[in-house]
């Protein structure tokens, strides 16, 4: 195992693109120290892998991250190659466009308080956890979210302020919560292929969901069914409304209530 770090202080920037691509161990990312741009310390297993950190100034964009060596790809075959770890920072002060992409990896995120524009995040045999435990500063336009054969819990969706959220998921176990500070409407699009879904919702949020599913169950706890959809009570007069579109092939669909 071999320690790797890198870093760059703000001058100025204002919008970054960040590519994360990490094919193996664990990984932790949150925001950092307001002077610096991004940090990324890594323990990595160099027999297989190499250190990427790239940053181009002009085009305002940063590739962090391992890459495996050779073209054969990542296998995971050795007790060190699952001991890797990489601790990645990114600035709180800049816009970010925010581009993920994990394979055999156990991922913590917490991506509240960061200032997301756009996130994009792909995922192989993996188990992840999203964060939003505080408010995104800025509006946001898209998130997505594409998992192969994963455990994945998203949670507090409402503080990510992203328009929209798309999930694919392959096969798995899937969470997503939609809690959060109520500043907007949230138009969601879910496709699951085999496994279980739970959709954790705001008490407070009017709800509607529509499903196209062929071998799942659904538990409609708190909707009513209504002119093809299942609908809050509370959904026409709500402040903050979430639209869901949900298609399951095999698996189980749950709903929970959350005050928040």
């Amino acid at each position: 195992m071999r320690p790797f770090s890198t870093f760059r202080q703000l001058h100025g920037e204002t919008r970054l693109n960040a590519r994360l691509e990490y094919g193996s161990g664990n990984l932790r990312l949150q925001p950092g120290d307001p002077r610096e741009l991004y940090r990324m310390t890594l323990s990595y297993d160099q027999d297989r892998f190499l250190p990427v950190s790239d940053f181009d100034s002009p085009g305002g964009t940063v590739h962090l991250g391992l890459k495996a060596r050779g073209e054969g790809g990542v296998r995971v075959v050795s007790r060190n190659q699952l001991s890797q770890a990489a601790l990645v920072f990114l600035s709180p002060r800049v816009e970010l466009n925010l581009d993920l992409s994990l394979g055999a990896v156990d991922a913590d995120l917490e991506l509240g308080g960061l200032r997301l524009s756009e996130i994009d995040m792909t995922t192989g045999a993996s188990q992840a956890t999203v964060r939003f435990s505080h408010p995104n500063t800025m509006r946001c336009r898209r998130a997505v979210f594409s998992a192969g054969a994963a455990e994945m819990s998203v949670i507090g969706l409402g503080n990510s302020r992203c328009e929209e959220i798309v999930f694919e998921g392959g096969v798995g176990k899937v969470l997503l919560d939609f809690s959060g500070v109520p500043s907007s409407n949230t138009r969601a699009v879910i496709q699951m292929a085999v496994g279980g879904i739970t959709l954790r919702l705001p008490r407070a949020a009017g709800v509607r969901i529509t499903m196209d599913k062929f071998l799942s169950s659904f538990e409609p706890t708190g909707l009513a069914r209504k002119a093809g959809a299942f609908v809050s009570p509370n959904y026409d007069k709500a402040g903050r409304k979430v639209d869901i579109e949900l298609t399951t092939a095999i698996g189980g669909v749950d709903v929970e209530w959350v005050d928040r």
